[in-house]
């Protein structure tokens, strides 16, 4: 304020001595100042609608992300009901089969049955992305094959699967389960002496 008052007396004093140019330069930093301040103002006004507008976003974007957790476990908790819905008439046949087996009095019907159900809970499995890991006869593989033991067994060259305790598969392209085998392995040499 002080250098404001100043200037002013000096632009007086200028105006007295009769110069123009002077006259002119005294009102053009003041308005200048005030184009100042209303620029800023303005700029104020815009960082603040700015700033706002990130709030929004922010926020919009934190309930996406909530809702979008919500979707997405919504999606785990029923993946599987497609499969359990093609598994619901298996079940329905595996109790008939029972059904029937009480009142018939030989087994014959009942494993048929049973074999229909293994076949059509197979095609459901496999329609799924499962698949049978085939074991028996073929070269051992640690990839898919879990040994439990080793046997001699004549005609066999040594590391094929010779027996299968349980059923691997797999699932899509991912080991689900190895299969549980028995693999050939060399036989003694006995010395003829």
């Amino acid at each position: 304020m002080k250098e404001e008052k100043e200037y002013r007396e000096e632009m007086k004093e200028s105006k007295e001595e009769g110069c123009v140019e002077k006259e002119a330069l005294a009102t053009e930093p003041f308005e200048e100042i005030e184009r100042l301040k209303g620029l800023l103002e303005e700029k104020t006004r815009e960082a603040r609608l700015n700033h706002e507008k990130y709030l929004r976003a922010c926020a919009d974007l934190e309930n996406y992300r909530k809702r979008t957790a919500k979707e997405t476990a919504r999606t785990i908790e029923y993946a599987n009901e497609t499969l359990l819905k093609e598994i619901l008439p298996v079940i329905d046949n595996l109790e008939r089969a029972l059904e029937h087996a009480e009142k018939e009095k030989g087994f014959e019907s009942l494993k048929e049955g049973v074999r229909l159900t293994l076949d059509q809970m197979r095609a459901v499995l496999k329609k799924f992305g499962l698949r049978e890991i085939k074991a028996l006869g073929e070269r051992f593989d640690p990839e898919k094959h879990h040994c439990i033991s080793h046997e001699e067994k004549e005609g066999c060259e040594p590391g094929t699967v010779i027996k299968e305790f349980q059923k691997g598969y797999i699932f899509k392209n991912k080991l689900l389960r190895p299969s549980l085998v028995a693999v050939a392995k060399e036989g003694e040499r006995r010395e003829e002496g």
